[in-house]
């Protein structure tokens, strides 16, 4: 959905920055689609066209640059930009790391949410403690939609194949594991808050994880002063464990944790080996995490593996540092060397800043690199006028390529909408490329 960032109606004040955005709808999280569906028919606002439409603009698919390598898509336009962020899981490296019901958190977010890859995804929810290993977003994402009853699940969109494993779920407790403490989690406070506050869901804290904090909340920055002073309040408000219903489901952070190991009985999960950590340093929300000798046993049938993403390489002639996973560039310009071939490369996201932050700091990242571009248009850069989209799509169907354009992809839009409306829901996405081909084209 394309709109105009003013909505002019809504926010006059904003007239003079009438530029365009996308509004999109995060993936780990199906419920903000119908949150600003509800909203948009509020107000007044205007569809523009996109950008496809024009022939100098063209999104590539990344295994489809792969298969290009950069010089020949430099045939084609002027300038291109390397967006295709972060897609592979960092791994722990422990013992039966890739045994049965061990599940990389990204896999799971694009099973329910119908990623063609990860649509066949095997997750079995049939024991009733579940862990989470990370204290991010995501995190927090999949502990929602464990603990979330699925008759509010059923009003996203999420796919019907995932509504009915999660309907048939047995899982009751969820351990969400940190490292370090409360003063460095990532997770944000609108996430917390909205898992804290789901009915028929109680949340236990381990108040020995605060000892200390309360003394340091004046010295932290607002925003984590904030999230902090939240915790704190649900410490406080916290029931006690043996007066939760056995019809009631349990969210449980646990800090101060490193898993050593998975504990399999007959090559089945049961458990999880911590160490327990303590922090060192001075600045409080900085301090590093340092192992103690001492273990504990975690039992579980189900972990979710949520430590971070990292980039993948897809073109050798690109300089990419396979320790960070980044592509070497300066403020997004990947190369200054006008004899390589890269001049007028440039990349922007995670895959040029690294698997951290929220979509705000990506944005902010996007408009740093767009300014780069435009300064190098300005300093007269090596720009000659190219074929663009067109050409490429010629050359193609020559190869027999099938191409989704936007009006394809409105034909799935219009599909999936359809299909959802049969089951009183927002859509219901197509998880299988072939039809998605079928139906766009």
């Amino acid at each position: 959905m394309r709109l105009s960032r003013a909505l002019k109606d809504k926010w006059p004040q904003y007239n003079e920055r009438h530029d365009k955005v996308i509004l999109q709808h995060d993936n780990a999280r199906p419920h903000v689609a119908k949150v600003v569906k509800i909203y948009l028919e509020t107000l007044k606002w205007e569809v523009l066209p996109h950008p496809l439409y024009s022939p100098d603009v063209a999104p590539l698919d990344y295994h489809l640059f792969q298969s290009m390598a950069h010089g020949l898509a430099d045939q084609y336009f002027r300038s291109y930009k390397e967006t295709y962020g972060a897609d592979k899981d960092k791994m722990l490296g422990i013992e039966n790391e890739n045994a049965d019901n061990v599940v990389a958190a990204r896999r799971f977010v694009g099973w329910y949410n119908g990623l063609p890859e990860d649509k066949d995804l095997k997750v079995d929810l049939s024991g009733e403690k579940a862990a989470v290993l990370g204290q991010g977003n995501v995190a927090l994402d999949i502990a929602r939609i464990l603990l979330t009853p699925v008759d509010e699940l059923r009003k996203t969109d999420i796919t019907e194949h995932a509504l009915a494993a999660l309907a048939d779920s047995k899982i009751r407790e969820l351990y969400l594991v940190g490292r370090r403490g409360p003063l460095q989690v990532s997770f944000t406070i609108k996430e917390l808050r909205e898992q804290i506050k789901k009915k028929n869901c109680a949340t236990v804290w381990r108040k020995s994880d605060f000892v200390g904090v309360p003394e340091v909340l004046e010295k932290l920055p607002r925003p984590r002063k904030r999230l902090t002073e939240l915790m704190l309040k649900s410490v406080d408000e916290a029931q006690n464990i043996n007066s939760i219903s056995k019809d009631m489901k349990v969210f449980k952070p646990i800090f101060f944790r490193s898993p050593k190991k998975f504990l399999l009985d007959q090559n089945k999960l049961k458990g999880i080996e911590l160490s327990c950590n303590k922090l060192v340093g001075e600045d409080v929300v900085q301090q590093k995490c340092v192992s103690t000798e001492d273990k504990e046993i975690l039992d579980c049938d189900l972990v979710f593996r949520s430590i971070g993403y990292k980039s993948i390489k897809v073109d050798d002639a690109i300089h990419f540092d396979d320790k960070t996973g980044l592509v070497v560039n300066d403020n997004g310009r990947v190369s200054s060397d006008k004899n390589d071939g890269l001049a007028n490369l440039y990349v922007a996201g995670w895959l040029g800043t690294g698997p951290v932050g929220v979509i705000l700091h990506t944005m902010g990242n996007a408009f740093q690199v767009a300014k780069a571009v435009c300064e190098d248009l300005s300093n007269g850069g090596t720009y000659n006028v190219k074929s663009g989209f067109e050409e490429i799509r010629k050359d193609l169907l020559k190869n027999n390529i099938k191409v989704v354009d936007w009006a394809g992809w409105e034909k799935i839009d219009k599909y999936e909408i359809e299909q959802g409306k049969k089951c009183g829901k927002p859509r219901e996405k197509v998880c299988d490329i072939e039809k998605m081909i079928e139906i766009a084209t």
